[in-house]
């Protein structure tokens, strides 16, 4: 058994010492102390952790002033930047900025959330499950359980409580945040700077990207005030510094089996990319229709775009035998090393062959692949809540318990304008990919074509909704579901018409996969954390984390990437592609070359362990000062998703001294620059 438990660790110690991303209740100590002789205290931990912000759109920022200013990337706040903009002014493309406090611009539906504690509660969740239950009633006690205490905790507090599932099942914790709906842009640039070498240079380094942007958290009407914030460190960051990463890594897959890693490179993975692929040309063929379309849709692009080049690195890293390998290796290792865990797989090689049967209806019908679009997105939240309010809180789908609803109405009542020609383009493609996929004569798809083509159907749908409107959202909101199937709207008789089969089939995968899984992964949790205790990373949940790692460059086919570029190196690479698309620099960025530092350094990168959600992550120092934001990886790090190498794999930032240099210097945003540099609004 020694032998075992032995040859066990050694095959599941990470691949490098700086692998994880750590829960804030329990963090690596003892590998920082021992590895870079950094004392990681209680207090540190609470400053960074309350001084850290959730985007409710999938990205990360941290305050860096005590007057509430928040920093993340461009791209997180393109979203806002895309619904604060209007024919005549597209502030994605030509950038943002608040000259004044009053200038500051509200944006219409984002939310932000800060930690402010967790409790462990895995016991309590796992005791809800008695001896003898079913799998039904098992799945219906725990989500009771965990309904009743999200909403207990939030009217206790005042705070949004979640439960957060962590090991795939091994452990259950109950997260706090205070919650911020009165958001105002600051600063950003033009897209042109932040997104420099578009996709061409996505997931790559050298970069040469300002993807920065500044908003500003109010309450009551007044710049929030006295929250823990990180210090600005205008020095930046050198070679061999440890830093660290504090944000929200959206999701991982390093604790799953070989079973389901298999059955994510030969099913799901080739299934999601064809149905990006088609969004994709979709957003692209819209976009040349005119620069109004182009600007309707550019937001959406990128996020599919990026997205579609996330999932083909991933494709790629799982079609790597050498990769699969060490996976299959440690996987092995583990049997051996606890044999009351092989049960276990079995389970999950079991559920992944089940779910071959009806994954592509689920992800069509469920997640809305076939139905595409803000519109139907909304159409069925509406539909749904004349079903779901009426039933106990425990009782309901997940999204519309009570500790959700203000974020999900937040969003479905949103005052940000929805293009109808938009919302066309996007269902046609949806609606032709479902047929593609199902084939024409199968029920789902003559559910959603009712006879007609993709193209005439998504008219019909989209052209004779009220759901566009704000006001009609807000009256349907109020409707039974009597009362709205009354209303005669064809987006809204739609989400009618599937939500049977669609609720049919989410049921089917978390009665058939989810909970036998979580069972599975969390006996597999345990037998891990028998032999090696608690030194172990959960996989990302976009729950908030903290990674560690080295500033450094590395080798390439035999040549060394520095571990930052500079100014210069930006301006020559413009010059080298004749400052054409996709490396155009703004005209402002030539027009004031010349007062700019070319040596000044620009974007940089670091071990630490990132993946997408880390986007907007403030990298920090010891001192818990800001030396960068995280707004990428490079394409070696895309297989981070599945097994953790720091060989090349890196982080990209970019780097705070030139931030405040642009500001000053290219953007006259002064202002922003010293609040920075104090901590605080200057006074005058």
């Amino acid at each position: 058994m020694i032998r075992r438990a032995a040859l066990f660790l050694a095959l599941m110690a990470p691949v490098a010492a700086d692998e994880g991303m750590w829960l804030f209740n329990q963090p690596p100590r003892e590998r920082l102390r021992k590895d870079y002789g950094f004392e990681l205290t209680d207090v540190w931990l609470d400053h960074v952790m309350k001084s850290s912000v959730r985007f409710n759109n999938g990205g990360s920022g941290g305050f860096v002033s005590q007057d509430g200013l928040v920093v993340t990337n461009h791209h997180i706040g393109s979203d806002s930047l895309q619904k604060l903009s209007r024919p005549g002014k597209d502030l994605v493309q030509q950038g943002f900025y608040a000259a004044t406090l009053a200038d500051e611009a509200r944006c219409p539906d984002l939310e932000l959330n800060v930690l402010q504690s967790i409790e462990d509660i895995t016991s309590q969740v796992e005791g809800t499950v008695k001896p003898g239950m079913s799998l039904e009633e098992g799945a219906n006690a725990r989500r009771g359980f965990m309904a009743a205490l999200e909403k207990s905790e939030s009217e206790k507090t005042g705070l949004r409580c979640d439960v957060v599932t962590l090991y795939l099942g091994g452990a259950y914790h109950l997260y706090r945040y205070k919650k911020y709906t009165d958001v105002r842009l600051v600063m950003a640039p033009e897209q042109a700077a932040a997104f420099y070498g578009g996709d061409a240079d996505n997931f790559e380094y050298p970069r040469y990207d300002f993807d920065i942007c500044f908003f500003r958290i109010y309450e009551n009407n007044k710049p929030l005030h006295g929250n823990p914030y990180m210090k600005w460190k205008p020095q930046g960051a050198k070679p061999g510094d440890l830093v660290f990463v504090t944000g929200h890594p959206g999701r991982t897959n390093r604790l799953e089996t070989m079973a389901r890693l298999e059955h994510l490179r030969d099913q799901t993975l080739p299934f999601r990319l064809a149905a990006l692929r088609s969004e994709e040309m979709c957003l692209r063929l819209y976009s040349q229709r005119g620069p109004e379309q182009r600007r309707q849709a550019q937001a959406e692009l990128y996020s599919v775009a990026n997205a579609r080049k996330a999932y083909s690195g991933q494709y790629e890293g799982l079609l790597d035998h050498g990769l699969m390998g060490i996976k299959q290796q440690r996987e092995n290792s583990h049997r051996q090393a606890a044999a009351q865990a092989g049960s276990a797989y079995d389970v999950i090689s079991r559920a992944q062959n089940t779910l071959s049967h009806y994954e592509k209806e689920y992800y069509l019908l469920e997640q809305r692949l076939a139905v595409q679009g803000t519109a139907f997105e909304f159409a069925r939240h509406l539909a749904r809540w004349s079903n779901e309010k009426g039933k106990s809180n425990g009782d309901r789908l997940r999204e519309y318990r009570e500790s959700n609803q203000d974020s999900l109405w937040q969003e479905v009542l949103s005052p940000a304008e929805i293009f109808p020609e938009l919302e066309v383009a996007q269902l046609t493609a949806s609606l032709s990919f479902a047929a593609e996929t199902l084939g024409g004569e199968h029920p789902t798809v003559q559910m959603l074509l009712a006879g007609k083509s993709p193209e005439a159907r998504a008219n019909e749908l989209i052209r004779s909704s009220s759901v566009t409107r704000l006001g009609a959202r807000k009256r349907y909101k109020e409707m039974t579901s009597a009362e709205l199937k009354a209303q005669g709207d064809p987006l809204i008789n739609l989400a009618f018409a599937i939500d049977e089969a669609s609720r049919k089939v989410r049921r089917r995968y978390e009665l058939e996969v989810m909970e036998p899984e979580l069972g599975a992964y969390a006996q597999i949790a345990r037998s891990q954390f028998a032999v090696q205790g608690k030194d172990l990373a959960p996989d990302a949940t976009f729950s908030l984390r903290l990674a560690y790692g080295q500033v450094s460059g590395y080798q390439e086919a035999g040549r060394s990437v520095p571990w930052a570029t500079t100014l210069g190196q930006l301006f020559a690479n413009a010059r080298l592609h004749n400052n054409e698309e996709p490396f155009r620099l703004p005209k402002r960025w030539w027009d004031r070359e010349k007062a700019l530092d070319p040596k000044m350094t620009y974007d940089f990168v670091s071990t630490a362990d990132t993946i997408g959600g880390n986007s907007g992550s403030p990298v920090i120092n010891r001192q818990a000062e800001v030396v960068g934001v995280n707004f990428d990886r490079n394409r070696f790090g895309l297989t981070r998703n599945f097994l953790y190498s720091d060989r090349q794999a890196r982080h990209v930032s970019v780097h705070s001294p030139v931030v405040l240099h642009l500001l000053e210097r290219l953007y006259g945003a002064e202002r922003v620059a010293d609040e920075l540099r104090l901590g605080r609004r200057p006074l005058k």
